[in-house]
């Protein structure tokens, strides 16, 4: 190894690779919770799962949601679980709302991923167009936005809807994204961290970058089928590559 030679984690994306990933890539579509913020850091989703479960109980309607359920600290999958045995009710509309507060409460005190900010201006820089595709309210989304000064980077943003059968891993919101943007799926990249967001850009035929801070994130990727090449573990790799003089 010389001293001009990075090392490379096995298994994650060397920068030649992340070069030609990114080259021909004009719109990008970012997730929120994960390549973009913490998104429940300092309002754990754990304790917004406990919280559901209570006020749940609290309004006698225990049977809303399983055993198992009980036990999730993924207040989403929860939501899905009501959603799909009790599809287009009321019960599903107001929880959705209770979450997108929750989420709202979130955005307070989320943690912005390192990087994120210096990878929208860069890519920005080059003539990429942005869209915003979560599984979050696009109200908590937006906030967030916001929040960071990078709202005008992104005048599309695709999230949550009463209809939570169309949360990623179906691609409803990349495909919103798409035709808002006019964007070829051959010039499009999804920016994700979670096996839903690589299913969700594998239906809507665009290419995908894994973000994976930590080991555990970057095995249930691959166990997705999403290839190492693909798979960064910092932005500042992608912020790197972009900026490249050979």
């Amino acid at each position: 190894m010389t001293a001009n030679t990075t090392p490379i984690e096995p298994g994650a994306a060397s920068p030649e690779g992340i070069r030609k990933l990114i080259s021909p890539v004009r719109y990008v579509l970012w997730d929120l919770d994960g390549p973009m913020c913490q998104l429940f850091a300092g309002h754990p989703a754990g304790k917004v799962a406990h919280e559901l479960v209570a006020s749940i109980e609290e309004g006698r309607q225990p049977e809303l949601l399983t055993m198992e359920e009980r036990l999730l600290k993924d207040p989403h999958a929860m939501l899905v679980g009501i959603s799909r045995r009790h599809p287009g009710s009321r019960q599903v509309a107001k929880w959705e709302d209770w979450l997108t507060e929750q989420e709202l409460l979130a955005v307070r005190r989320a943690l912005p991923t390192p990087h994120a900010s210096d990878l929208i201006k860069a890519w920005s820089d080059q003539g990429a167009r942005f869209a915003l595709v979560t599984n979050n309210s696009a109200r908590a989304a937006t906030a967030y936005l916001s929040s960071q000064g990078v709202a005008s980077h992104f005048p599309h943003v695709y999230g949550r809807t009463r209809d939570l059968s169309l949360m990623k891993p179906h691609p409803h919101s990349l495909l919103q994204a798409l035709n808002a943007m006019r964007a070829a799926p051959f010039e499009t990249l999804m920016l994700g961290d979670a096996p839903t967001d690589y299913a969700a850009a594998q239906a809507a035929d665009v290419r995908f970058m894994g973000y994976a801070d930590d080991a555990l994130k970057a095995d249930a990727l691959r166990q997705a089928g999403v290839e190492a090449s693909c798979i960064v573990r910092s932005l500042k790799e992608v912020c790197d590559a972009l900026t490249y003089q050979p």
